[in-house]
């Protein structure tokens, strides 16, 4: 896995289970990578990985069956996208309607696009 020197790595994991379970890859109640197995394939510490966990835990996303694993939770794909559209909104898109406006872009190109 490639990271992003600009974003903390467990905040990169997160987001790619994120993706990974809007792409149809992760269903709800499958069971994803323990920790320690998480982060050998990705080559990161599992303290690292435990953070990004607890995190997706804390948001509803995934839950944990003490002694058998993580699992992602029924509805993590309406929470996923509920979450990144309110993101795109409010950050995300002023600045690319910004930037249309700095470039004298006419927002009907995008009808076209």
């Amino acid at each position: 896995m490639e990271f992003d020197s600009n974003k903390s790595i467990y905040l990169q994991i997160c987001d790619t289970i994120c993706e990974n379970i809007l792409s149809g890859e992760l269903a709800p109640d499958s069971r994803i990578p323990s920790v320690r197995e998480y982060g050998a394939d990705i080559g990161v510490n599992p303290n690292t990985v435990m953070r990004s966990y607890e995190k997706l835990t804390s948001e509803g996303i995934i839950y944990n069956k003490r002694g058998i694993g993580y699992f992602i939770s029924p509805d993590a794909k309406e929470i996923v996208l509920q979450s990144q559209r309110n993101e795109f909104l409010s950050q995300e898109l002023p600045k690319i309607i910004k930037r249309m406006k700095l470039l004298g872009i006419d927002p009907s190109v995008l009808k076209d696009a």
